[in-house]
């Protein structure tokens, strides 16, 4: 049942009239919740963030803007936050506003300790350049590779030219290893010129989160990161991670070093590193270290100046908390009473044993918190989101700046806790099947009567400033007719005022991406492409994974092939097999009865079934050759889907 409002012409990538397309004003209840927060926080008597984020300031780009070189597209560029000079306006939320200027106003080169130095705020992440007997020792190249050489290049105009000898790569999230291609190369890595060292997995890892499952992540990243909002006060201010996600050219590389266990030890160009695993915390493969020279410990992302995600909002593995607190202890208990300067791959560092450890305890505590208040409430019978109505940080947690909401909250990190424990299910049968939402939106409007008597409701609550609520109902409306105008517009409006009111830079992006979705339509989107630099590092195991993660269970229904692989810059044979609907690569495995056997190189193979090459061409160039039945060949590429980046979040697949 629709209402009169409904029409056939209008659909989800229609855009809305524009009289309701344009962001709405702070309503009176939005403007009372920023005040609530000031009224709670230590603004103006605690600057500790202010005075450390501007210690060892050494210089910056005279134009904050980092273009692409072969076509001078912008990759990074803070000038867009330029409305930040000012107090925090009504729009957003005042502790957000605070975490935006400390990301987006102090950027450049710093000097952490003489030969220790970040350059902050030139992506998403810090880039730390630590001076060795002969040149650098980079922790953590970014996501892009031209803001990755933007910072070393800044970094050896102020201190003096040396070459990169090291790369350490602290965890597997892209934003940490994405830009290696701008500060070393493949050959000097696979060489051993330069060292490259992660934690263990860190290859399986990183190629799993970002390839497997990467398509529906970066869809939800965008989101996430706000990368579609105008820089304003109504659209993006910050990540609250970051000032802002680099959007440049990706690249991996296997490390050719890794860690095996804490307690490991490096020498490397006269610098001294004793390493701590810290595995499945904020990510499955990390790895805290401690500098003995300069009394300083990096503790990668396991802690940072806000609460991070335990479960991420742009979709990941659930991490684990009660590890996550452990791991922070261990970080206490071996450094802690040796350390001066604790810095992180996030945010700006402190200086001081004292301001240090008070910093790790309160940082170990917020996630103990979190974990063990989550499973008291949840051993009364609460479910995940009774309890994310309940939990709140005792003062002496949540008025300390660095334990605030910018990046996760204690709302979804404590129903992350709850799914880690017992799954997403609450227990009582009624939810155990439940409806998918156009179903279930279909017996909701019927039941409320009709979708105009639903928006008529939902415009009263909405005065009566009951925004989650009308989210709640008129999400049920757009399920089942996205072209219902005015439940969109409502909508819109009301995930306007609670982006407004979040003080978590993710939640603020995903509640004002939703309602630009809503009045502009879905954003065009293109097929998903492996980057070349990601690509050329993958590894062939990885590769199978993804192919088979493509692969069109209808389109391969009684298709049976096999395909002997033999790659001409490789030593060992490869088997692809395609049978029952399921796809399997093998490593040293040939098959006698193959319907072909193809000759190529690994890297040419890639970029054949990423889609960067045509069979046809490599075929002609004699890049690629077949023995048997060509129509193999031919035949493989049919089989498979093809993803499209910017799929219907707030409305409606077709």
């Amino acid at each position: 049942m629709t209402g009169n409002n409904s029409t056939n012409t209008t659909s989800a990538s229609t855009p809305l009239p524009e009289a309701l397309r344009s962001p709405k004003p702070a309503t009176a209840a939005t403007i009372a919740a920023q005040q609530r927060v000031l009224d709670y926080l230590p603004f103006e008597t605690d600057q500790r963030s202010f005075e450390n984020a501007r210690r060892g300031f050494i210089a910056t780009l005279d134009t904050l803007t980092i273009v692409r070189e072969r076509d001078g597209s912008v990759v990074y560029d803070l000038t867009q936050f330029d409305f930040l000079n000012t107090p925090a306006p009504d729009t957003v939320n005042p502790s957000l506003w605070r975490q935006a200027q400390l990301n987006c106003q102090h950027t450049g080169l710093f000097e952490v300790c003489d030969g220790i130095y970040q350059v902050r705020s030139f992506d998403l992440a810090n880039m730390t350049l630590i001076r060795g007997n002969t040149g650098w020792i980079i922790i953590d190249p970014l996501t892009a590779s031209e803001t990755s050489a933007a910072a070393l290049k800044l970094a050896n105009e102020q201190l003096g030219e040396r070459p990169v000898v090291a790369v350490i790569i602290t965890h597997s999230h892209i934003d940490h290893f994405g830009g290696v291609l701008g500060v070393t190369t493949a050959e000097d890595v696979a060489s051993g010129a330069v060292q490259l060292l992660a934690p263990p997995e860190f290859a399986s890892e990183a190629l799993a989160e970002n390839v497997l499952a990467g398509n529906a992540m970066g869809r939800r990243a965008t989101y996430m990161y706000g990368n579609l909002l105008p820089h304003s006060p109504t659209g993006f201010v910050s990540n609250g991670l970051g000032a802002n996600l680099a959007l440049g050219s990706t690249g991996f590389l296997p490390p050719n070093d890794t860690v095996a266990a804490t307690g490991d030890t490096r020498h490397i160009d006269g610098i001294d590193i004793d390493f701590q695993l810290t595995m499945g915390t904020e990510a499955p493969a990390e790895m805290v270290f401690y500098f003995p020279q300069f009394k300083a410990l990096c503790m990668s992302e396991i802690t940072s100046h806000h609460l991070h995600n335990v479960y991420t909002p742009r979709g990941a593995q659930v991490r684990d908390a009660l590890a996550w607190a452990a791991q922070i202890d261990e970080s206490i208990d071996r450094y802690a009473d040796v350390l001066d300067i604790q810095f992180a791959s996030h945010h700006w560092p402190i200086w001081g044993r004292g301001e240090a450890r008070d910093y790790l305890e309160k940082q170990r505590d917020l996630y103990k918190y979190i974990h063990d208040q989550t499973l008291r409430f949840a051993n009364h019978g609460y479910t995940k989101e009774e309890i994310a109505e309940r939990l709140s940080l005792p003062d002496s947690l949540g008025k300390e700046f660095f334990n605030r909401d910018y990046y996760g909250t204690v709302n979804h990190n404590c129903r992350a806790v709850y799914v880690r424990y017992l799954g997403e299910f609450s227990g009582n049968p009624s939810s155990l099947n439940p409806l998918p939402p156009q179903a279930a939106a279909q017996g909701y409007v019927d039941f409320m009567g009709g979708a105009d008597e639903v928006v008529s409701k939902a415009a009263i609550s909405f005065k009566n400033n009951e925004f989650q609520w009308v989210c709640e109902v008129l999400q049920h409306v757009v399920n089942l007719d996205p072209g219902h105008i005015e439940a969109r517009s409502l909508l819109a409006d009301s995930l306007e005022q609670l982006g407004y009111q979040a003080e978590s830079g993710p939640w603020r992006n995903f509640y004002l991406c939703g309602a630009l979705e809503l009045r502009e339509g879905l954003p065009k989107g293109s097929a998903v492409r492996i980057s070349a630099g990601m690509a050329r590092g993958m590894p062939l195991t990885d590769l199978y994974k993804a192919m088979a993660v493509r692969l069109n269970s209808d389109a391969a229904d009684q298709v049976s092939l096999t395909i002997n692989l033999a790659f001409t810059d490789l030593p060992q044979p490869h088997l692809l097999q395609v049978k029952r609907s399921v796809l399997h690569g093998w490593e040293n495995r040939q098959a006698d009865d193959a319907d072909a056997t193809l000759r190529i190189s690994s890297l040419h193979f890639k970029e054949l079934m990423f889609g960067a090459a045509d069979a046809a061409s490599l075929l002609q160039s004699g890049d690629l050759s077949v023995e048997g039945d060509v129509s193999a060949l031919t035949q493989l590429p049919t089989l498979f889907d093809q993803f499209i980046r910017r799929f219907p979040i707030m409305t409606p697949r077709d």
